[in-house]
């Protein structure tokens, strides 16, 4: 049994014992939410994240000897209820707007909805990949997980992660690259 298997079987008996879990893992999870959804709500899902993990210690498998996918299995639920519940609320807030201002346009929406730099393009881009595609990316490159922990995390088989990952670089790829110049080859700042 890894040590967190032995950290969240013991804080069944002694639930003090599960702050190795949070000691371990939170400055890891915390940065995982951040990244995908900024640091104004980082800090409020990372304690979600480690309140649904306390409250369900009883039901972790240590199969992979980390707790780590699990942890970021939970942040990521809690990502796409936050998301839901913010496109309801917008969807909401636009309904209202409508209805008070029917001169609203939605030529305005989509040039006020322009990316401007990088991190506009990079956010687009992501935006675009399906859900499945985005999470096993973002999994992987700001989780840190492995293939096999991510396939574990969210129940699907190795190649699937595999080829959702592969799609989404795929998908990425000429989106952000950079422009090509007029003799046709890609433009170096070096």
């Amino acid at each position: 049994m890894s040590s967190d298997g032995r950290a969240i079987a013991m804080s069944l008996r002694s639930p003090e014992a599960f702050a190795d879990i949070f000691d371990r893992h939170f400055v890891l999870v915390h940065r995982y939410i951040a990244r995908r959804a900024g640091t104004d709500v980082a800090d409020e899902i990372a304690a979600q994240t480690f309140t649904l993990a306390f409250a369900n210690r009883d039901r972790y498998r240590d199969d992979l000897g980390t707790a780590r996918p699990w942890l970021l299995g939970i942040a990521t639920n809690l990502l796409h209820e936050q998301w839901r519940r913010e496109r309801r609320h917008a969807n909401v807030v636009e309904r209202l707007w409508l209805e008070a201002d029917q001169r609203w346009s939605t030529s305005a929406t989509a040039t006020a909805d322009v990316a401007t730099d990088d991190d506009d393009r990079l956010g687009a881009a992501l935006a675009a990949l399906s859900a499945d595609q985005r999470d096993a990316l973002l999994m992987h490159v700001w989780g840190e997980l492995s293939y096999a922990e991510i396939a574990q995390t969210l129940g699907i088989p190795i190649g699937t992660v595999r080829s959702r990952i592969s799609r989404a670089c795929a998908a990425l790829r000429p989106q952000l690259d950079p422009p090509a110049t007029a003799a046709g080859e890609r433009s170096n700042d070096a």
